[in-house]
């Protein structure tokens, strides 16, 4: 696994060892910072259920302004920082070795709202929906925000509109998928909340 593009690029990353990791390959991480290209540059970049780094490192590399890693995994947490070290990254990143609920938590008394939040929860256990029903009152994403999840092929999203979420574009693979979504606007709603 290596760093696509950018500042960092060619860099190979480690990954952590074990069965709870599942990186993102080369050709999908690829296609989707192609379709998140105009979006990076300064932008502020959230890493859930982040593994080895690399997605927020790609972002990094590509010129995002911040990033910010959240895992509980031990291995993951150390794994995140040597390659922050070895892509020369660390100086615009922040880690944090929670729960991903827990560290949000943390994050909402001294960051500001974020403009891509990324995350690769283990499959069909539902992670996903938990975060984004905390994103609802979060001070952490407005209504620019795009959430991007990263998810099983037969993983359900019909509940995303009556959470108060529209999704805004769906990129299948051939064995997952990548499912964008913004908080939905009410006509109240006119201004950037954060």
């Amino acid at each position: 696994m290596r760093v696509i593009a950018g500042s960092a690029r060619r860099l190979v990353l480690k990954t952590a060892e074990g069965l709870d990791t599942r990186p993102t390959t080369d050709r999908i991480k690829e296609t989707l910072f192609n379709m998140l290209q105009n979006e990076l540059y300064g932008c502020r970049f959230l890493d859930l259920f982040a593994g080895s780094g690399a997605i927020g490192i790609e972002a990094l590399s590509r010129g995002a302004g911040r990033a910010v890693f959240i895992d509980n995994g031990r291995r993951q947490i150390a794994c995140i920082r040597e390659n922050l070290e070895t892509t020369h990254l660390s100086d615009n990143a922040l880690v944090l070795a929670f729960d991903v609920l827990e560290g949000l938590g943390r994050l909402e008394k001294t960051e500001a709202c974020f403009d891509l939040v990324f995350m690769d929860p283990p499959y069909l256990k539902n992670h996903e929906k938990q975060v984004l029903s905390y994103f609802r009152e979060s001070v952490l994403a407005d209504r620019e925000t795009v959430f991007i999840v990263e998810a099983a092929l037969e993983t359900d999203f019909s509940w995303a509109e009556e959470m108060g979420y529209q999704i805004i574009k769906n990129k299948k693979y051939k064995t997952n998928q990548h499912v964008f979504l913004k908080k939905r606007i009410h006509k109240e709603q006119n201004e950037r909340g954060c």
